[in-house]
């Protein structure tokens, strides 16, 4: 039974030891989360995603930096949750995130944690909104998370941030790859680092180009045409200003142009407030962990009370083309039970 006092106390010991617990998924994990919902809502979480080698491990760490930084009684307490990829043969990460970040290791009010996606897709790993959960119960009140970098599959730090900051590099694609990649879509603030290489002016002028040609809809409830919250959801009419994903440069490694990425994502959590989208994008992140926990709970379900040695036999038979998949999926799901 893990006692959530002394998290909620600011113990770092006891966070460390919740935090692997709802990582792992135990029991005791699951009910201290429980326990800890009543405490959340109070953190602003930043969602950094973007293609491998944008940078933004070292963004990460100037952000961090820069808001510990600030004058004292200003300084904000900040978490991260840094995102690595787990090896597809082996399931193993490297967690590299935390050499980058090794600078922020002595400071009491930043807390770094790495986790590996255990192949999830979507650039987070399942359990990544159960930590991000703990620390803004714990009090931490800028939450960041750095996503694998998964390209097009990206969308779920979408559906769990409060402001997803984009990060593109110039020389790493071209204008139809951006496209691609859905920015436009999931981007609150859109970010070209390393701008001191060429090619930043072109990679700028091709971002604000998409810009001009987005459709004025809330971005962030969609993704490829698809709706992230849920299909019976009535339509809701943006009333007042819309928000246009402003494009900062920066240089992380010098901390050029950092200031004004921070003013940029105060400035989106102001509008967020201001036109009450940040109860919307709540209620849909919401919504979406509980159809995610129904599923889950479903096939657990699902797998306890199947007979032992069904699924391998019907897979045989789809295998050896004796039954397609479909009709292997009606089979197993209406089938032979325990």
């Amino acid at each position: 039974m893990i006692d959530i006092q002394p998290v909620l106390a600011g113990d770092r010991l006891a966070l460390s030891r919740l935090l692997t617990a709802v990582e792992n998924d135990t029991p005791d994990g699951r009910r201290a989360l429980s326990e800890l919902f009543a405490h959340t809502g109070r953190g602003h979480l930043i969602g950094v995603t973007g293609a491998p080698g944008t940078g933004k491990s070292s963004l990460v760490n100037r952000l961090a930096r820069h808001y510990r930084g600030l004058p004292e009684g200003e300084q904000p307490s900040v978490a991260i949750v840094a995102v690595d990829p787990s090896s597809p043969f082996t399931g193993g990460a490297v967690l590299g995130d935390r050499i980058r970040m090794v600078e922020l290791s002595g400071d009491p009010g930043v807390f770094v944690r790495s986790m590996a996606s255990r192949g999830s897709l979507g650039g987070l790993a399942r359990t990544t909104a159960g930590l991000v959960q703990v620390f803004d119960a714990a009090g931490y009140e800028i939450i960041m998370v750095e996503t694998v970098g998964a390209g097009q599959a990206e969308v779920d730090i979408a559906r769990l941030a409060d402001t997803t900051v984009v990060v593109e590099a110039p020389g790493l694609g071209d204008d139809i790859q951006a496209i691609k990649a859905g920015i436009l879509e999931i981007a609150d603030v859109l970010v070209v680092n390393k701008a001191d290489r060429p090619g930043v002016e072109s990679t700028e002028r091709a971002l604000r180009n998409m810009l001009g040609l987005a459709h004025p809809v809330r971005r962030v409830f969609r993704h490829h045409g698809t709706r992230i919250t849920a299909p019976d959801e009535p339509a809701v009419e943006q009333q007042g200003p819309i928000w246009v994903p402003p494009i900062c440069r920066t240089v992380s490694t010098e901390g050029t142009g950092v200031p004004e990425l921070v003013q940029a994502i105060a400035d989106h959590r102001k509008y967020l407030e201001t036109s009450g989208d940040k109860l919307r994008r709540d209620r849909a992140r919401l919504e979406t962990e509980l159809r995610q926990g129904v599923r889950a709970t479903l096939e657990s379900r699902w797998r306890e009370g199947i007979v032992n040695g069904f699924f391998d036999q019907v897979l045989e038979d789809v295998v050896a083309r004796r039954r397609s998949p479909q009709e292997g999926v009606a089979l197993l799901v209406q089938g032979e039970t325990g």
